[in-house]
């Protein structure tokens, strides 16, 4: 699921018919169970890229300090890092890394989705309060 896919859902989804707002109330647990577990399922997913992102910084910090066994970096497809540079250096060359830049706006992208989804619910808690203030409104109008 994108967060295109998430914010276009949610669009659709937080139209309220002003005019049935009992039924629209009814709806709130079922719009909360459906966003929840999105909101779960993008959140795993996003501490799974986490302990993905310290694996690969591990590699990679091992090889820009040129410790990396042999069979690791087969596996990898790295050729090996012939340049020798002081530890302290390694953050700038793991900064500048093509695979770590990736990975980190992969993570970013979805840090931003799981972000949207707890802004949904947080909506959706909100709702009923917005609701009875709505039934409230309706009531003094009509004089009650």
């Amino acid at each position: 699921m994108t967060l295109d896919d998430v914010l276009n859902m949610w669009a659709i989804d937080c139209e309220m018919d002003r005019t049935e707002l009992g039924e629209e109330s009814l709806k709130l647990p079922k719009l909360h169970s459906k966003y929840l577990r999105h909101f779960s399922e993008e959140r795993l997913i996003l501490r799974k890229m986490e302990e993905d992102r310290k694996e690969l910084s591990k590699l990679k910090h091992d090889y820009y300090r040129g410790i990396l066994p042999e069979e690791d970096l087969k596996e990898q497809g790295w050729d090996p890092f012939r340049l020798s540079i002081l530890k302290s250096d390694v953050h700038m060359y793991l900064d500048s890394d093509k695979d770590m830049i990736r990975t980190n706006l992969k993570m970013s992208v979805q840090q931003e989705k799981v972000d949207a989804l707890e802004s949904i619910i947080r909506a959706i808690n909100n709702r009923g309060y917005l609701i009875k203030a709505a039934i409230d409104y309706e009531k003094f109008k009509v004089g009650g």
